[in-house]
């Protein structure tokens, strides 16, 4: 399965790019859009829709999933962010994507282990659990939503991956205790 994770933004959209097959994840791409600074909201939200549409034709995901609105700084930033994530939901829609929506603390607890990881944290978990560096914060939190939305077809509800809750059949946790395994016999190999 070919899923599409959105990290929305008005200043920079992160995307990135999955494939889920088996237990085992694949980077297929990652990237930011980032529209002119000084362009209007209207000319900033089609340079989003136009770049989400391109990725969306060049990668042909399955499914995607955005991350949740949550309470921003102060409610200008809250709409701002919201017309950023309406952008992404209507490019999935108008390539009859199926889109889900997945809180940050769940991104983080399905990739981390935690809801209160750091940013730096999710971007490292994401770069062992792919074996790639993505294109800057965003498209690591964009690949981080992927990874979380695999869990279970882009059904967020049932995100457990390295909690109590977490089965030796969930193929999420099968995928990163075998990142981890590698990870580690590399370092134990270059000591």
């Amino acid at each position: 399965m070919r899923i599409l994770g959105i990290d929305p933004g008005l200043r920079c959209t992160g995307w990135g790019v999955i494939d889920f097959n088996q237990g085992r994840l694949q980077h297929i791409a990652n990237g930011a859009i980032r529209p002119d600074p000084r362009a209007s909201d209207a000319d900033r939200l089609t340079a989003i829709y136009q770049g989400l549409s391109t990725v969306i034709a060049d990668t042909d995901p399955d499914i995607a999933a955005i991350e949740e609105i949550f309470v921003a700084k102060s409610a200008r930033s809250a709409l701002r962010l919201g017309m950023a994530r309406g952008v992404g939901i209507l490019a999935c829609g108008t390539a009859q994507i199926m889109i889900s929506e997945i809180a940050a603390r769940a991104v983080k607890k399905a990739v981390v282990g935690t809801g209160g990881a750091s940013k730096e944290q999710v971007q490292e978990m994401v770069a062992r659990l792919l074996h790639v560096r993505a294109e800057n914060a965003d498209a690591a939190d964009a690949l981080a939503i992927a990874i979380a939305a695999s869990n279970d077809a882009g059904k967020p509800a049932g995100i457990a991956v390295m909690s109590a809750h977490a089965t030796p059949d969930d193929p999420l946790s099968r995928a990163i205790s075998q990142a981890l395994a590698r990870d580690d016999v590399k370092h134990r190999g270059q000591k």
